[in-house]
């Protein structure tokens, strides 16, 4: 068969929107997260320092963002191909953001530990005020087992079905399990789940929020797919 003639199109489809897509991520942190910390600062309780309450929507918009970006890949891929391929890629996925993480933590403890040195001296410096992402057993579970739980579950309860009731249904349930289980893990073996106890309805409220949204969005978007007739194609 004939490969399909190149059109301009292809240009907006396989450049521009894709590279749109990514400064769009890219702002969040970027540009917003600034902003948003301006607006709502947090809360440094070792500074003394008081936070607003209105802080979680800085979370929301740039860390529930880009979790609502990496599950959303193996969501869809669940949704519109099968459950091996939603499980596999969302492996791949939480592992990726696994590792951005980790590079983010790092920088996040230093800047921490510098801050403690300048208010307080060398001597005042304690490890276990520092974040540390890789002795947290809950991200391993929040991402790559959530990435591969989003979208096996989300492939096996739709079974390769285009009906959108259908595709609603085994999203939200898929985005709303992996959610309970991030609660829960944010509750019990998290490294700072000292801080979830203190306010669980709004430790609850952060990681659900976006899982819901998530779980009504793929379906929408797995369904547009269809409709254009980019699903993987079933030999």
């Amino acid at each position: 068969m004939e490969t399909e003639r190149f059109k301009i199109k292809d240009i907006g489809y396989g450049l521009v929107v894709p590279v749109v897509v990514g400064l769009i991520i890219i702002a969040f942190p970027a540009i917003l997260r600034p902003a948003l910390d301006s607006w709502f600062p947090a809360a440094d309780m070792m500074m003394g320092v008081e936070g607003s309450p209105y802080a979680f929507i800085t979370a929301i918009l740039t860390h529930g963002f880009a979790q609502m970006v990496i599950f959303a890949i193996p969501l869809i891929l669940g949704l519109i191909w099968n459950k091996w391929a939603g499980g596999a890629a969302g492996f791949l996925m939480g592992t990726l953001y696994y590792v951005a993480n980790a590079g983010y933590n790092i920088m996040l403890s230093s800047t921490i530990g510098i801050q403690v040195v300048q208010a307080y001296g060398i001597e005042a410096l304690d490890a276990s005020l520092f974040p540390n992402l890789f002795a947290d057993p809950s991200f391993i579970g929040n991402y790559i087992v959530g990435g591969i739980l989003v979208g096996y579950i989300a492939g096996s309860l739709n079974n390769g079905s285009y009906s959108f009731k259908r595709m609603l249904g085994a999203g939200l349930t898929a985005a709303i399990t992996v959610g309970v289980l991030q609660f829960v893990l944010n509750m019990t073996v998290a490294y700072g789940a000292w801080m979830s106890q203190g306010d669980p309805f709004q430790a609850f409220y952060l990681v659900m929020l976006p899982m819901a949204v998530l779980g009504v969005l793929a379906p929408v978007i797995g369904k547009v797919m269809t409709w254009y007739g980019l699903q993987p194609v079933r030999q």
